[in-house]
């Protein structure tokens, strides 16, 4: 896909990672759309990007992730990539978090990202990209987050099966595994406290390696043992 002049539509922008990204592909020359929950945190995330249109979500309602699709492709003129960087984290032994907690996170990390790629593969066209941020954990489990690291991990099985329908249509599937990065996700878990981690990676230089993956039609991006974000092709 070029990303100069592509139409994106990056959900979560008011994160760090979704708001880095959505710089990092504007200065690709990306015309962007901004989805966000918080009006005021969108409002602000949107500054540096005067004229990208924004839409509002809330992720505990997957048609609210559906009509942010459409109103974004509206705005845009149609849409060549939507990337969902958005998510939640808890922290407990599997026997101790709520059955809540637990639905919380499947709802927010599975449900509501497979809701606006979903709509994306329905309007999208041959050479256009479907991305989501995984993570580690949704090949490697973690101890302590038992029910974080399902819900990534069935995100992960989706866009694996998505990806193979998707072929044919010549639609690709990026799928972005980073390791513990400096984003202060860590510090705000819906439950739990989060336990004693290593310095994390530079989120930049993942942002940078997912528009090289978007520009290259790679299928994966994953962090190396050195912690440096390698892309790949096919994701296996």
């Amino acid at each position: 896909m070029d990303i100069n002049g592509a139409r994106v539509l990056v959900a979560g922008a008011t994160g760090v990672l979704g708001g880095a990204l959505a710089s990092e592909l504007a200065a690709r020359g990306a015309r962007t759309a901004l989805a966000g929950r918080d009006p005021d945190r969108l409002a602000r995330a949107a500054q540096p990007h005067p004229e990208a249109p924004t839409v509002l979500f809330d992720a505990y309602a997957p048609e609210s992730c559906v009509r942010a699709v459409h109103e974004a492709a509206a705005a845009l003129g149609g849409l060549d990539a939507v990337v969902t960087a958005f998510g939640a984290v808890a922290f407990g032994r599997a026997e101790e978090l709520a059955d809540g907690v637990a639905e919380h996170l499947m709802a927010v990390n599975f449900l509501a990202p497979a809701a606006f790629l979903r709509a994306g593969l329905g309007i999208m066209e041959r050479g256009s990209v479907i991305a989501a941020f995984t993570g580690v954990v949704a090949d490697r489990p973690q101890a302590g987050m038992a029910d974080y690291s399902a819900s990534k991990a069935a995100l992960s099985a989706w866009l694996s099966a998505a990806r193979r329908e998707a072929r044919a249509a010549g639609i690709r599937v990026l799928d972005i595994r980073p390791g513990h990065l400096e984003t202060g996700f860590a510090d705000r878990p819906v439950a739990g406290t989060a336990p004693p981690l290593p310095a994390g990676g530079d989120p930049r230089q993942v942002v940078r390696a997912v528009a090289d993956a978007m520009a290259t039609d790679a299928e994966l991006v994953r962090t190396a043992p050195n912690g440096m974000p390698v892309v790949e092709r096919r994701a296996g």
